[in-house]
């Protein structure tokens, strides 16, 4: 690091614990002029009261508000769209999101247009935004996307049938909020998919190429909350210490990705998403063991960190198998936590060669430890999925 300037960026407020959502009409007030605001969310989370429990705490408080819950899993240009004529239509100045990544995506996305102009897609990359969005209170339901700190924001060009990954600090939230009362609802497997999400950017920030002591300690820590709470998340929805703790993971793990980068997992994960809607969390559980496994010589010891940090015993293990031992370490959770393989959701082995063509486009792939090659990617991608076929039918003869 030596003659390098490292910026780091977050949220300018953060609140977590239990019942934070309260405090966030003193966060308004704080804003010029009068509070419009569009409430982004989706349906999902209005039918089971989660939105209502946001709103009225706004009504309480005088805020007015319009409503655009039509968010989808793997948000579309489409979808941003017709947020954006709603926060125009009805004279917003500021953005409200509930939910997960998908919500608090299409927020950013809404946010940087309604200051910029022109079309989402003009966004895609790194940076590409000349002023500050326009107010964010991210309201995260789910432990883990990172959505509420991070610089990132992820939308699917459905015309293409790639997602565009922006990285840009001006898509960065005024307030975020982890209140784990909002996450006690949340199904088993949402639990599971995201909580492995957080795992994923907390060890490929550890990993990436541009780490720094700031998100090693954030990132290391997060690693260390996931083994000692995910399970207990996803066994027992009411336990509200492993919900705080997953809050405090991926609020963590989400700063370390964001003043990092990320690496080869999110980059093939992306494709998998925009292909095969498999929810993003899954797809990087599938995927992160083959990759960490790929980037082993890269980063040797750092695995052994990784391993340590999810519990597992490698005091007097040659550094190889300590660096193996990771990996199976997070296939071990996966399964646990009854992450569904690719092959049920429909995957192609046709399809390979496209999605590694396309994750080699990826904004996350530079930043992978060890340089990616297209042809060992399709590789990482093929065994991953003969992999899932194997595990199955090992479980299903009760082997």
């Amino acid at each position: 690091m030596e003659n390098h300037v490292v910026e780091l960026v977050q949220p300018r407020h953060t609140l977590i614990g239990e019942n934070s959502i309260l405090e966030i009409p003193q966060f308004l007030h704080r804003l010029e002029g009068t509070v419009t605001a569009l409430v982004v969310t989706d349906q999902g989370l209005v039918k089971i009261g989660t939105v209502k429990k946001v709103t009225d705490v706004l009504d309480r408080a005088g805020i007015r508000y319009w409503t655009y819950d039509g968010v989808q899993p793997n948000p579309s240009v489409g979808v941003v769209n017709k947020a954006m004529e709603q926060y125009t239509r009805q004279g917003c100045n500021c953005i409200i999101a509930i939910g997960g990544g998908s919500p608090i995506d299409v927020a950013k996305a809404v946010s940087i247009l309604a200051a910029n102009g022109g079309r989402i897609e003009d966004y895609c990359g790194v940076r590409k935004s000349a002023r500050p969005g326009v107010p964010i209170v991210a309201v995260n339901t789910t432990a883990g996307t990172g959505s509420e700190v991070t610089c990132a924001y992820v939308i699917t060009d459905e015309v293409k049938n790639v997602k565009m990954v922006m990285m840009d600090p001006n898509c960065l939230a005024y307030l975020a909020i982890n209140d784990p009362t909002l996450m006690v609802g949340m199904p088993p497997s949402l639990t599971a998919a995201t909580g492995m999400d957080a795992l994923t950017h907390a060890v490929e920030a550890y990993t990436c190429r541009e780490a720094t002591p700031y998100t090693d300690a954030l990132a290391i820590e997060a690693i260390r909350l996931v083994g000692r709470s995910l399970r207990r998340a996803v066994a027992d929805g009411c336990d509200m210490q492993a919900r705080t703790d997953m809050c405090w993971a991926e609020y963590m793990a989400g700063l370390a990705f964001s003043n990092a980068g990320l690496g080869l997992g999110h980059s093939i994960a992306h494709q998998l998403g925009a292909q095969y809607h498999i929810p993003h969390g899954a797809a990087c559980a599938q995927i992160l063991p083959r990759v960490m496994e790929y980037n082993i010589p890269a980063c040797l010891e750092r695995m052994g960190d990784i391993a340590a940090a999810l519990g597992a015993d490698i005091r007097g293990l040659p550094a190889q198998e300590a660096a193996q031992t990771a990996a199976d370490c997070v296939r071990d959770l996966s399964e646990d936590i009854g992450i569904r393989p690719l092959h049920r959701y429909g995957f192609s082995m046709d399809d390979i060669p496209l999605l590694a063509r396309h994750a080699m486009e990826d904004t996350c792939t530079p930043s992978n430890p060890v340089d990616a090659v297209e042809g060992e990617v399709a590789r990482i991608i093929a065994k991953t999925y003969c992999e899932g076929l194997v595990v199955e039918a090992v479980r299903r003869q009760g082997l």
